[in-house]
């Protein structure tokens, strides 16, 4: 039996500890930077224009740190917001069955992945920027269309999410990715930005947890936090207008788009590029399995919680929402520890990389794994908390080995190409009856991560020594 309050205590508990580790990560990054900068007053050991192009790179990064993340931290708090209700307000304040919930689902699934190819090639074509303000649009339009509670519009707002969705874990990385290599921002402070935006991700999710809990209790509909998440958007859609410039992929093939719509020879040149490169492969079935199981979590976690729990008690969502969001800082404060305060003798940071997210993928498997054989509700609690650790540290780590590993030109396209099976693999199992499977899901799930653990130990670990090698070799 679960102690009333258990889930407002874990919260508490899990904040503190992450206030905690984060000022301790901070007092710890600037005795670091103090100790550099004492380092480098001595004249005997600065290069005379040294200082002007330290000066300006450190500008440069700091202007792109800031305005990424202030536009990363309103955008996913519009997205988080919508998390803990969205299942609650198809099935418990509309009525639909657990049938139409999963067809919900899917149909934004399906818009997802059948708008993933086409996202990323107009994205490199027309601008990050551009597609990115889209997004903003589209995606205020879809939490309109969920205030209503008719099928055929509660379908349409699915269509228009799923294409959203597509934009958002796509061109959002690519701008940045890109920003930084017009700015000559170095790889080391480009992995720094990926590790604080995980971390923001996290604040703003668990305060959006939080808020919409409250907003559900005071409104007393499910579908308030769909509103302010639409307020939200309006405000992103003037900050990026405002704050970003526009930056594109490979151009060559620009003027075949008035013709080529549907960008089919340029989604084949990405293919043949994937095909040629085991490694990419390899990135994309990671991407398939690591955020195919998360996306099935999201689904499954509620339903999964109350299957645990004792009957007729009242979850607090939004508080448990929270604790998993505080998980997933957690998980991203360690990894910012982990690359910001590694040993100089360690593996080179891409490599670095490459060896977290094998240890990432095993780690969320074994969460899995104890989650569906968990007897009760504080033991699957937890195993969810650590699954969400893990996707703290899966973003970054994908990020820096994406921006890595694929060049600029098609940089957005690949990264949604490998969107397309993912959700193939998010729908096929969706379709099946997932709801009344939960136990066969979790187990799928589970075997499907340690897979890709070994094969990116195999692959990708090999791949980017090779890089590291190469990189180090002199002249």
């Amino acid at each position: 039996m679960v102690v009333p309050g258990f889930y407002e205590s874990q919260l508490t508990v899990l904040t503190i500890y992450c206030i905690a580790a984060l000022l301790l990560e901070r007092y710890v990054d600037g005795q670091k930077k103090k100790n550099g900068a004492s380092a480098s007053q001595d004249p005997g050991s600065r290069p005379l224009n040294g200082g002007i192009i330290g000066d300006k790179s450190a500008r440069a990064y700091s202007l792109l740190q800031k305005s990424y993340l202030l536009v990363y931290a309103v955008v996913m708090g519009a997205d988080w917001l919508q998390g803990p209700y969205v299942y609650s307000l198809y099935r418990d304040q509309y009525g639909y069955s657990e049938r139409i919930v999963g067809l919900l689902f899917v149909t934004g699934f399906c818009s997802a992945g059948l708008t993933a190819p086409l996202v990323g090639v107009w994205a490199d074509q027309y601008g990050r920027k551009r597609l990115c303000l889209y997004f903003c649009i589209s995606y205020a339009l879809s939490c309109f269309c969920i205030q209503f509670p008719f099928l055929p519009i509660l379908f349409v707002g699915r269509l228009i999410a799923g294409f959203s969705t597509s934009i958002l874990f796509s061109c959002f990385d690519s701008w940045l990715v890109s920003a930084s290599q017009q700015d000559g921002v170095s790889s080391a402070n480009l992995s720094t930005i990926f590790g604080r935006a995980t971390q923001i991700n996290g604040f703003v999710a668990a305060a959006a947890g939080v808020i919409s809990n409250e907003l559900v209790s005071a409104t007393t509909t499910f579908a308030s936090p769909f509103v302010l998440s639409a307020v939200l958007l309006i405000v992103s859609y003037g900050l990026i207008r405002s704050m970003w410039s526009e930056n594109y992929g490979n151009q060559e093939a620009a003027t075949s788009a008035k013709t080529d719509i549907f960008q089919v020879a340029r989604l084949k040149q990405a293919w043949s590029i994937v095909r040629r490169d085991p490694s990419l492969i390899v990135l994309g079935v990671t991407q398939t399995c690591f955020e195919g199981s998360m996306y099935l979590f999201v689904f499954l976690w509620v339903p999964s919680m109350q299957e645990s729990s004792p009957p007729n008690v009242d979850l607090p969502l939004g508080y448990i929402f929270s604790a998993f969001m505080v998980s997933m800082m957690l998980g991203s404060l360690l990894y910012t520890c982990i690359i910001s305060h590694s040993l100089p003798n360690s593996d080179p940071p891409l490599v670095l990389h490459a060896k977290l997210s094998s240890l990432v993928c095993l780690v969320a498997s074994l969460a899995l794994a104890t989650s569906y054989s968990a007897a009760t509700a504080q033991k699957r609690f937890w195993a969810f908390c650590i699954f969400e650790a893990c996707v703290g540290m899966y973003y970054p780590v994908q990020g820096m080995l994406r921006g890595t590993m694929i060049s600029n030109d098609h940089r957005a396209t690949l990264s949604a190409l490998f969107r397309v099976p993912l959700n193939i693999f998010v729908t096929g199992v969706m379709v099946t009856g997932v709801s009344t499977n939960r136990q066969l899901v979790f187990s799928g799930c589970t075997t499907i991560l340690a897979l890709s653990s070994v094969l990116t130990a195999v692959v990708i670990v090999r791949r980017t020594t090779e890089m590291a090698a190469v990189q180090t070799r002199p002249a």
